[in-house]
């Protein structure tokens, strides 16, 4: 039975994970973090920048384990700003008040990158903020609110 639906087949999984996860790990906290849509996020140069610094420490990580990029960073970032006012999952997350998925997507990439040797720097700073981001939503039980002292 057809049901219409593109179904390619990827003979090099682990690389079309990589290419995933290469906007994950930098789109999603962006997003969480300034409650921007990629669309936002892609267009505006001080953002672009981070997120193309950050996915180029992740190529660096994935090539040490022998990771091929079939598309170019550029592409990537092209392709998530052509999705246009999309929000993220994290994004999604942190409106809701659910925990995010920060281990995941930037937490496993910092691991690796501590086991390949790796700097990363941008991805380090970013995962740093959105930790705390995380503490304080888990902390005022999900919902952002700056109260005074």
């Amino acid at each position: 039975m057809r049901a219409g639906f593109k179904a390619p087949v990827a003979r090099d999984l682990r690389s079309e994970l990589w290419v995933k996860l290469w906007g994950n790990l930098s789109l999603n906290p962006i997003s969480a973090l300034t409650h921007a849509t990629l669309e936002d996020i892609c267009r505006f140069p001080a953002t672009r920048e981070l997120v193309a610094g950050m996915m180029a420490e992740a190529q660096t990580v994935a090539e040490k384990l022998g990771v091929q990029f079939k598309i170019s960073l550029d592409k990537r970032i092209a392709g998530a700003e052509a999705v246009g006012a999309h929000k993220t999952s994290m994004l999604v997350d942190i409106e809701h008040g659910r925990a995010i998925e920060l281990e995941a997507l930037v937490g496993s990439v910092i691991e690796l990158a501590r086991i390949t040797n790796t700097p990363t720097p941008l991805i380090s700073a970013i995962y740093a903020v959105t930790q705390l981001l995380a503490h304080t939503l888990d902390k005022q039980q999900g919902r952002l609110r700056v109260e005074p002292r």
